[in-house]
């Protein structure tokens, strides 16, 4: 089983969230949150403002931690054909942008990040990650756990 520790980035503004558009090398583009891995020796609290940064080109604040998510992607699931079994343990902070411009990533995989109105975002091709983050967002609760999200249709691992 391969294994990924990640910081998501919740921004939700004016009935808006910040949303990433991820097109990988092979397959198809989804909508995600900003984030991403958490490098070795890195804090997810540092990770999550670099990823920010690195992926809409904006500069961000962590206002509070929402809550962590952990699910594990069957092998026949994976994007990469051939691949084992995967787990991606995500930890979601509400953050604030503070600067910066929106752009795409340099040299990366996300070719755009744009607020979306709320109402939007169920009609979106997307991670579970965004409905997962904007789940903690909404309800904010205690536990930092919401129920697992089904993917299907318009939502993907």
């Amino acid at each position: 089983m391969s294994f990924r520790l990640a910081a998501y980035a919740v921004c939700v503004e004016d009935g808006r969230a910040l949303l990433a558009r991820h097109v990988p090398a092979r397959g198809e583009a989804t909508w995600t949150l900003p984030g991403g891995r958490v490098e070795h020796a890195e804090d997810p609290f540092d990770a999550v403002i670099r990823e920010v940064a690195e992926e809409t080109g904006c500069e961000a604040v962590v206002e509070r931690l929402l809550g962590v998510d952990s699910r594990v992607v069957p092998a026949a699931e994976r994007t990469v054909p051939g691949g084992p079994e995967h787990q991606n343990v995500g930890i979601f902070y509400q953050v604030r942008i503070t600067g910066g411009r929106l752009r795409p990533e340099p040299d990366g995989e996300i070719a755009e990040s744009v607020w979306t109105p709320l109402p939007e975002v169920a009609g979106l091709r997307r991670s579970s990650l965004v409905d997962v983050g904007l789940a903690l967002a909404r309800i904010r609760p205690a536990t930092g756990h919401v129920a697992p999200v089904p993917v299907g249709g318009l939502i993907r691992h």
